[in-house]
């Protein structure tokens, strides 16, 4: 079985294992700085000597694009897909995104590096999303939808077909999108409304 690395011994870890695991593929360390952790899922927790290839299992976007920042000289693995998922042939995902049990990515569509596809999400054709994106459970992007880099994209979100939604923005849980997200917003509601926006530095 080939092995493969994590970085972060938390709860979204424990999805990615599993993962993993269904693929025929070992975990055969955690990366964690929390010294105080030694096991993880009986897998070794360690501080030190990250190995190749790796796939960043926390769920924080900013940590995840940190992290990457800090170990330039690290490879990543392929995107990991559940064996409950459907992807299409033509869809284009990068290197460290992982797509939860039951989601679904349509012909054309596009994730960036360091995804999370999470359970029974959809991204439909022609979607484009940037890295460190997190789509939660059971949201719903329709066609030619675009996020931007770091954007969370709430549970039970519904975006319309042809939206586009800026860098770093929070789309709140069960909101429904009907127009253009800019930069750092966070919006909320049915329809979809900002009520403030990030001051976070990347």
């Amino acid at each position: 079985m080939k092995e493969v690395y994590l970085y972060g011994a938390g709860r979204h870890a424990k999805v990615i294992i599993d993962i993993l695991e269904s693929n025929n593929l070992t975990v055969s360390e955690i990366y964690d700085d929390n010294s105080e952790i030694k096991i993880f899922e009986n897998i070794p927790v360690v501080q030190k000597n990250i190995c190749s290839p790796l796939i960043i299992s926390i769920g924080n976007n900013i940590v995840r694009k940190k992290i990457t920042e800090n170990l330039s000289e690290i490879n990543y693995h392929p995107a990991v897909y559940a064996k409950s998922a459907i992807v299409s042939d033509k869809a284009e995902i990068d290197i460290g995104t992982v797509v939860m049990q039951g989601a679904v990515i349509q012909h054309s569509a596009k994730t960036g590096k360091h995804c999370i596809v999470n359970t029974s999400a959809s991204i439909d054709h022609d979607c484009k999303i940037g890295d460190f994106v997190h789509i939660a459970p059971r949201a719903t992007l329709c066609g030619n939808v675009g996020g931007g880099e770091g954007t969370l994209i709430g549970a039970g979100t519904v975006i319309i077909p042809n939206i586009k939604i800026g860098k770093w923005a929070v789309i709140g849980a069960g909101a429904v999108v009907i127009r253009d997200v800019p930069d750092y917003a966070v919006v909320v509601g049915n329809p979809a409304k900002i009520i403030r926006y990030n001051d976070i530095e990347n």
